[in-house]
């Protein structure tokens, strides 16, 4: 699909994908991880289940979720302190460390915690669980660059012994979901959707979204449902987190000016103290990286859309004005990637600026496109794909747009803060010794392998 009709079918899947658009070879490759959980569910369990899940992703829940995103990033930060506190012994004053492995870490507890009241723990250390956790997301990663299903062919589970490792992985999860729930169940306090997003979340032992689905009143739904909401959650949400933050910090590594400007403004806004909400949102240049590297490396890199019957998409600038014909069943791959980095819509699209989030831009060769203007979507906390129009889709766009947005960019934010509150970062290597390798995310080939120093005067 060429560049000039990204746009076009951004608009096009924002308002017509529910009718004539699914996800296509997407969920064909997740349903078996997944189940009928969000991304891979057909149209009408998709309906039902967005019903559900979207109004547990409220303004007071998400405030909440500062303190268990901030408790996670103290966690590993203290961890990082440790090792250092080892190294000061021996006359040395940094420590090596993948971060990129970190970040997995720290984003696995977040959602363990948020989202089913769970703690991994795996900062610190290591069980069955946290394994098969890692070996399903290895496989989802598998499946979604393999071109062949072999997984498909009858016996293959049990024949293949990568896919028994699955099998017996996803058992583990699921035994510890199924826990869960019935501890969840057996705990109801079943009311109305309204006075659950009224809750004192603050101060809610149990503040998990595994919480809310079982309380909610009219949401009854049976174990293996909850179940494919909660691994959906699990897979989708913990992947993409740890790549926003290894990728902030490779280009944050890159610019030590940028790195002084938002340790600057940390300084400005927690000093020594920890972020609350109140504060995040006064933490714009840290939010600002975060959507930069999720415009340079969006995660997933691709949006892909099945039709569902014949259409005719729409040509695009200097495409083929008469559109181009889509037969039905067609599988159609949306690169945000390009999009992302295409001169049409940005200027310098190749380089870091944070700031640029801050400007409007108007392309007037492109018709149709309104440009980028910030004041389009007021009182957003993030840029989006409003204030872009469309020009901008890390979360997609449209009824199916991913519903965990603020809590993945929150928490992005709130660790991303912590860390270079107190340390120093810069890479170990070359930038160029930082190999891409692109799949369901963007990721590294060998980690993000880095130096951290304790920044002087912190505590």
């Amino acid at each position: 699909m060429c560049l000039s009709l990204l746009l076009e079918l951004s608009y096009l899947f924002s308002f017509t994908e529910i009718v004539i658009f699914s996800q296509g070879v997407l969920a064909d490759i997740l349903e078996p991880i997944m189940g009928k959980g969000l991304i891979p569910a057909d149209l009408g369990i998709w309906k039902q289940r967005r019903r559900v899940i979207a109004p547990g992703f409220h303004s007071l829940y998400l405030e909440a979720m500062v303190k268990i995103f901030t408790d996670c990033s103290e966690r590993s930060t203290l961890k990082f302190e440790q090792l250092l506190e080892r190294e000061y012994s021996l006359g040395r004053n940094v420590i090596e460390l993948d971060l990129e492995a970190e970040f997995s870490n720290l984003a696995l507890d977040i959602i363990g915690l948020g989202v089913f009241n769970y703690d991994f723990s795996s900062v610190t250390k290591e069980s069955p669980v946290i394994k098969a956790v890692y070996g399903t997301l290895f496989e989802a990663e598998h499946r979604s660059t393999f071109y062949v299903p072999y997984w498909k062919i009858p016996l293959a589970r049990w024949i293949v012994p990568r896919q028994r490792k699955f099998q017996n992985d996803l058992k583990i999860i699921n035994d510890c979901l199924d826990v869960l729930i019935k501890n969840a169940k057996e705990t109801r306090q079943e009311t109305d959707v309204e006075k659950l997003q009224q809750r004192d979340y603050s101060n809610l032992k149990d503040a998990s979204l595994l919480r809310f689905f079982v309380d909610m009143r009219g949401a009854d739904v049976d174990d293996r449902q909850l179940r494919d909401d909660l691994m959906t959650m699990l897979i989708a949400g913990h992947e993409t987190t740890a790549a926003v933050l290894t990728w902030s910090i490779f280009l944050l590594a890159q610019n030590p000016s940028k790195m002084k400007k938002a340790q600057a403004e940390i300084d400005t806004v927690l000093g020594q103290g920890r972020p609350t909400f109140d504060l995040l949102k006064k933490l714009e240049y840290i939010r600002l990286i975060v959507v930069e590297a999720l415009r340079l490396y969006p995660q997933p890199p691709l949006l892909i859309r099945r039709a569902l019957k014949s259409d005719v998409l729409p040509g695009g600038y200097r495409g083929d004005k008469d559109g181009y014909a889509v037969p039905s069943g067609t599988d159609i791959f949306i690169s945000v990637y390009n999009l992302h980095r295409s001169p049409y819509f940005w200027h310098s699209p190749n380089e870091f600026e944070p700031e640029r989030f801050l400007v409007q831009r108007k392309n007037e060769e492109i018709e149709g496109w309104a440009g980028f203007d910030p004041s389009r979507s007021p009182g957003a906390l993030y840029p989006n794909e409003i204030i872009s129009d469309f020009a901008f889709l890390p979360f997609g766009g449209g009824p199916r747009k991913c519903v965990g947005d603020q809590f993945a960019l929150m928490e992005s934010t709130v660790a991303l803060a912590v860390l270079l509150q107190k340390f120093d970062v810069e890479l170990k290597g070359s930038p160029e010794s930082v190999e891409l390798v692109t799949g369901a995310t963007i990721h590294t080939k060998n980690g993000l392998w880095c130096k951290l120093r304790k920044r002087p005067n912190v505590h």
